[in-house]
Formats: structure tokens, sequence, C-alpha cells
């Protein structure tokens, strides 16, 4: 696994765009994901993880110049986000990574990555 501030080095822009890109193709039909984001906002929703991710391992820092420190856990509050709505973000993510194909070491940092703040974003109990 590489330093987390190495992916953008190693994939730029290009390789997170391909990324969230491929994840956000599978989420307007998802029945457990699909509802929580609002149909007229998703180009904002992907664009706001795919400027996060960039920041976060090691690109320009558009993010925080928009929407200020990550706060993750509070900006994700509003999202019932139980176990299963968790590992069902990991499997969509899952196979955007698979079908992305990005360097051996930063699909790795990124695997890792989002598997631990997944985890970390868990807000609600299943219902």
């Amino acid at each position: 696994m590489i330093d987390d501030q190495d992916v953008y080095a190693l994939i730029g822009e290009q390789g997170f765009e391909r990324l969230i890109a491929a994840f956000y193709r599978q989420v307007p039909q998802d029945d457990i994901l699909g509802p929580m984001y609002p149909a007229d906002d998703l180009e904002g929703a992907e664009r706001r993880l795919r400027d996060f991710l960039i920041f976060r391992f090691g690109g320009p820092q558009h993010y925080l110049a928009e929407r200020g420190h990550p706060r993750l856990r509070m900006r994700h509050a509003p999202f019932p986000i139980s176990q299963t709505a968790r590992d069902r973000w990991m499997q969509l993510m899952t196979k955007a990574l698979d079908e992305t194909n990005l360097p051996t070491e930063a699909d790795t940092t990124l695997r890792a990555f989002f598997e631990s703040t997944a985890t970390f974003m868990i807000n609600r109990e299943a219902s």
C-alpha cells in the first residue's frame, strides 16, 4: 500500500473522475442508495465526492475551498446509513474500482480507505 498522499500523483484527476463516474452510474437504479440521493443533485453529489477524494489523496484542495472541513459524520447525519446501506455502498464502490482498473497500489489504498470510512459513517441501527 502506498501513502495516501501519493494516490493523486499516481492516478491524477482523471483516475478519480473515472472511478466516481463508475460509482454514480449505479446509484440511480439502486433500491437502497438511490432514494438517499436527490435526483436533481446527483451531479452535485458526484462532484463533491470526486473533489473530496482528490483533496484527501493529495490533489488540489477545491473541496476545502468550496465546502471547508469535510465533517463527514455531520454532513451525512441526515441520511439513514445502516450496516445494510454501508454494505451496499461498498458493493457499488467495489464494482466501480473493479471496472476502473486503477494501478494496484492506488486500488489497495482506496479500498482500505473506503472500507474504514464507510463503517465510520454508519449512523442508524438496522431497520
